[in-house]
Parts: C-alpha cells; sequence; structure tokens
C-alpha cells in the first residue's frame, strides 16, 4: 500500500486533525495582493489547489504587520479589511473544490522586508521609492550593498509578538485549521536564530539558548491563542560556515514539540548570499530525516521532490512524516491525481471532474458515479 495515500492525524487541542493522504502543498509568495488583502488571483490560485488532490493547503507566507511583508504585494493578516478579504476569498475558493484543511503560513520578513517582486528584481526598495525601513534583530544587511535594517528594541520585540498573536487570533476565528510559523528562509524568525544575523549582546542574542528565544516566545504566545494544528518551518541549516546548523535545529525541534508543536516543516537556507548549496533531487531530505529521528516531532520534507515515485520513496525510507511540494503544484495543479494514478492511490475531486481521466488511467476519483448520456 501507498505511505504517500495513507492518511495522517495530527493531535492538537482543538481535537484531531486527519488528511486524507500525505501530499502537503507548501506556501508559494504570489506578491499580488494589494495593501496586504487577497482578491481575484488568491481565489483562483486557492481554488486551483484546494483541486489538487493534496491532503493539506499551506497559504503563502501571510504577514502579520504592514512593515513584515516581503513586498508591497505580499499577503497580510493584521486588521479587519485584511482579515475579511483573506476570509471571504478562502470561502469562496472552498465552496468550489472538495474539504481540504488549509494551514496558514505566519510570518515577518524581517530584513528582508521591503523588497521588489522577483519579476521586478527582488531588491530591497528605498522609502524615496515606496519602501519602508525593515527591522532586524542587528542592523546588518542581507546584502552589503543594501541599506541596513534597524536593530530592535525590547518594545519592537514586544510589538512584533503581539503582532503574531493577533494573527493567530484572526486566523482561530475565521476557522483555519493549522499554522505554520515561518522560521526558515532568513525571514524574521530565522534572522533571530542564525549567528550570522543575529550579532546581539542581550538576551536575544549570543547563546543557541538566547537566539532561539523570540521563536520560543513567538511560538508559545500563538500556541495560547490558537488551538488548531500548529508547527513551525525551519531552515535546517544557512549552508555557511558559522551559520545556523542542523544540531541547533534538532535542538530547537524538540524544543518547539515540548511547547506543543504538531509539526516542523524542514528547508534550508536563505539568511545569508554567501551559501553554497548543492542542489539536487531531495537535497534537504537529510535534513528533514535528521530532525524526525532526534526530535520524534512530525516533520514535512520539502526541496526538489518532484516525482510520485520519489515521494513515495521518502516515506517508504522512514526519512519523513510527510512531504511537501511548491513549485510541482505550480506547474501541474493536478499533481496529487497524477500521483494516484502512479501509486494506485485515491482522491475526492468535484463531480464535474470525474469524467476527465484519460480512457487507459484507473478510476482513482473516491466514490466517483460515473455515468454517460
Amino acid at each position: 500500500m501507498s505511505l504517500l495515500f495513507t492518511p495522517f492525524t495530527f493531535d492538537a487541542p482543538r481535537g484531531p486533525l486527519t488528511l486524507p493522504n500525505r501530499i502537503v502543498i507548501a506556501p508559494m509568495c504570489q506578491y499580488s495582493a494589494l495593501d496586504g488583502q487577497a482578491n481575484d488571483w488568491h481565489l483562483t490560485h486557492w481554488t486551483n489547489l484546494l483541486n489538487s488532490g493534496a491532503g493539506m493547503l499551506t497559504i503563502e507566507a501571510t504577514a502579520v504587520s504592514p512593515e513584515g511583508r516581503i513586498s508591497p504585494g505580499c499577503l497580510g493578516l493584521w486588521d479587519d479589511a485584511t482579515a475579511e478579504a483573506l476570509s471571504n476569498n478562502l470561502q469562496r475558493a472552498r465552496r468550489l473544490a472538495p474539504a481540504m484543511p488549509v494551514c496558514l503560513q505566519v510570518s515577518h520578513a524581517g530584513r528582508k522586508a521591503s523588497s521588489a517582486a522577483p519579476w521586478d528584481g527582488g531588491m530591497l526598495i528605498t522609502p524615496q521609492n515606496g519602501g519602508w525601513q525593515p527591522l532586524a534583530p542587528s542592523a546588518l544587511p542581507h546584502l552589503p550593498q543594501e541599506a541596513p535594517p534597524s536593530a530592535m528594541s525590547l518594545a519592537d520585540i514586544e510589538k512584533v509578538k503581539k503582532d503574531f498573536v493577533y494573527t493567530a487570533q484572526r486566523a482561530q476565528v475565521m476557522g483555519i485549521e493549522a499554522i505554520e510559523l515561518h522560521a526558515a528562509h532568513g525571514y524574521l524568525l530565522h534572522q533571530f536564530l542564525s549567528p550570522l544575523s543575529n550579532q546581539r549582546t542581550d538576551a536575544y542574542g549570543g547563546s543557541f539558548e538566547n537566539r532561539i528565544r523570540f521563536v520560543m516566545e513567538v511560538f508559545q504566545a500563538v500556541r495560547e491563542v490558537f488551538d488548531g494544528t500548529l508547527g513551525i518551518r525551519i531552515s535546517g541549516t544557512d549552508w555557511v560556515d558559522g551559520g545556523w546548523t542542523i544540531d541547533e535545529t534538532c535542538e530547537l525541534a524538540q524544543h518547539v514539540k515540548q511547547a506543543g508543536a504538531q509539526f516542523v516543516h524542514i528547508s534550508s537556507g536563505g539568511v545569508s548570499p554567501l551559501q553554497k548549496i548543492t542542489l539536487g533531487p531531495e537535497y534537504q531530505v537529510p535534513l528533514a530525516k535528521a530532525v524526525k529521528e532526534r526530535s520524534g516531532l512530525t516533520t514535512f520534507a520539502v526541496g526538489l521532490i518532484t516525482e510520485p515515485t520519489q515521494a513515495e520513496a521518502v516515506l517508504q525510507r522512514g526519512d519523513a512524516d510527510l512531504v511537501a511540494l511548491a513549485r510541482s503544484f505550480m506547474y501541474k495543479p493536478r499533481w496529487g491525481w497524477e500521483a494516484a494514478v502512479a501509486l494506485d492511490g485515491t482522491v475526492n475531486a468535484q463531480h464535474q471532474y470525474w469524467r476527465s481521466l484519460p480512457r487507459e488511467a484507473k478510476n482513482i476519483f473516491a466514490d466517483a458515479k460515473i455515468g454517460m448520456r
């Protein structure tokens, strides 16, 4: 039997959350919001992905404040307007698709905020050109040619923690099943973790215990107000000598497990332009395997896992509990269907699609009743 198409259940304070399979759509920034508000693009994008056959959809990095956005076009959930837009479009999308749990990735970009969209170069936008002053643990720019961010005061730290809480509370009200805190890819939580970006000399910098302090305080504060499934995405390594390491990732995973996490999602890199990554199929899976083995926390593997047989092999080897894919779903929005055909699995699909399979393919649609006229 395919492990990829075996259900998986998270035990959260709200109660069990069961995914019909172990395919997770990883968060993918769309840079298409207006003032943080979801719109028709998100409605179409989410509707498409909710019809993909995956077990859970993770909504892109969603900022906890305007200054926490990566770009002016990034999605947010910080006030009534952003909450109404996100909730309205998500509800409409869910009405047009089979039931699928939804996870919201909650984020603050830190020193990588106020950046142009990738197709506009992705570089820092100055306040004079419509950007804003980024915040970070230390006044160290991401790129040497960029202006430095403002080092966060203790008051700034407290405000950002409250921003994460307010966003989590709004997600709770709108019925979001899961939250993933974004502590990867060089954004604010990751910046506190890595000694490359965190050179503070107070209680939030220096030792491992100090560098994880802000992340743990945010996690614990969110756990107090959100009773659904809660996890965290971590860069398993910075891929830079002297940076954040896989050993530290495994130890942090143990801490968040004790604090009430249901899962950890292991990616890598993003905090330094000096990173040296050897790309290849499943290049991050060994990081996920290490975290799973050493923390015992439910682990997502991600990164150049593109074929159904690859995803199945990752699970069969015991390297991870679930497999996350991002760009593969952008390129093949019915990737879950293709995986079901390849691995003899089943998926839920709207009845309008029941007759869409190639004639040579086995019926993969659960409870499909297909008649002809």
